[in-house]
């Protein structure tokens, strides 16, 4: 049995944490990320004729950019893994998962928020309550879901691509 030096796991460690930013999974998904939210800040650009950075870390809105990221991620572990391997049907549960909870729980949550705000509204005109707004934007409609999702594969498949035929040069 060989004893493991502490400094060595150390260096491990330390190469590990690098060869995350060399990972075609974390390109895939960040870059999918990042193309969704950045639709958002375009369509909100061709809707107000304002550029609102906001859009880039909001919640909600078309596309989604949960299922984005999530389904990048998938899509890239099934490109380089197989799309039959135990990984990939574990990160496909993962995106499956996501994408159901921003249609549903927070999207719900969303709509309740819209709800107490116009009580709000509805109260303040007689009484003396807080101004104070709840964020009603929280979720997805299954259409900014599905989008997303479509954003998060076409981004993934151009990412890994790029990969594979970057590592297949070397």
């Amino acid at each position: 049995m060989t004893a493991v030096v502490p400094w060595e796991s150390k260096r491990n460690m330390d190469t590990s944490f690098t060869e995350l930013f060399f990972s075609a999974c974390f390109w895939s998904s960040l870059t999918s990320w990042l193309v969704a939210q950045c639709t958002k800040m375009v369509c909100g650009f061709i809707e107000t004729k304002r550029l609102d950075f906001h859009y880039l870390v909001s919640t909600g809105g078309m596309p989604s950019a949960h299922s984005a990221s999530i389904c990048g991620l998938a899509t890239s572990v099934g490109m380089l893994e197989g799309f039959g391997s135990p990984v990939f049907v574990m990160s496909l549960a993962f995106a499956l998962l996501t994408m159901f909870d921003a249609s549903t729980v927070r999207r719900a949550a969303g709509l309740q928020a819209t709800l107490l705000n116009q009580i709000v509204d509805e109260l303040f005109k007689e009484h003396h309550l807080s101004e104070k707004k709840l964020a009603e934007l929280l979720g997805h409609t299954r259409l900014e879901v599905f989008m997303g999702a479509t954003v998060g594969i076409l981004t993934a498949m151009i990412v890994t691509t790029k990969f594979l035929t970057m590592s297949s040069t070397f």
